[in-house]
């Protein structure tokens, strides 16, 4: 083992449709404050999940094979090709903004890394088009 610590990465791609709304305020405030995505429409999303951690005997972090093993079942099963609003149950109620698709995913993959020595969840990275993305870092205290 090694005195190293060592940030990866597993990427994955998603699409997705959403609508931007606010229950809470009027649709006319909602056009103004969504614009065009007030309406249905999609995207095609990337995920990124940064795990961090001491460099073991084994030379990895983590197995990059389990995490995506992770990220599958805990996150794109539930969202690929489904409409976020209305067919995933953990963003029931969430506006699925990029931020809030972010902590929702976090809240979903940070638990099950648990288990593995040393790993911890270092950000979520999601990118709703190419020139847009958010990070998600976790709750700082």
């Amino acid at each position: 083992m090694t005195d190293a610590i060592v940030e990866i990465t597993r990427c994955e791609e998603f699409s997705a449709a959403h609508r931007l709304h606010d229950p809470r305020l009027s649709d006319e405030d909602n056009r103004r404050l969504y614009g065009p995505c007030n309406t249905d429409h999609g995207h095609n999303y990337i995920l990124e999940v940064t795990v961090r951690g001491p460099v073991p005997a084994s030379g990895m972090v983590m197995d990059l094979n389990v995490l995506m093993r992770i990220l599958r079942e805990k996150v794109l099963v539930e969202v690929d090709h489904k409409h976020m609003n209305r067919d995933v149950p953990f963003l029931q109620g969430v506006i699925p903004t990029a931020e809030n698709v972010a902590v929702a995913f976090w809240k979903r993959i940070e638990p099950e890394l648990r288990p593995y020595a040393g790993c911890s969840l270092r950000r979520v990275r999601i990118w709703e088009s190419r020139g847009n993305y958010v990070e998600y870092y976790g709750e700082r205290a």
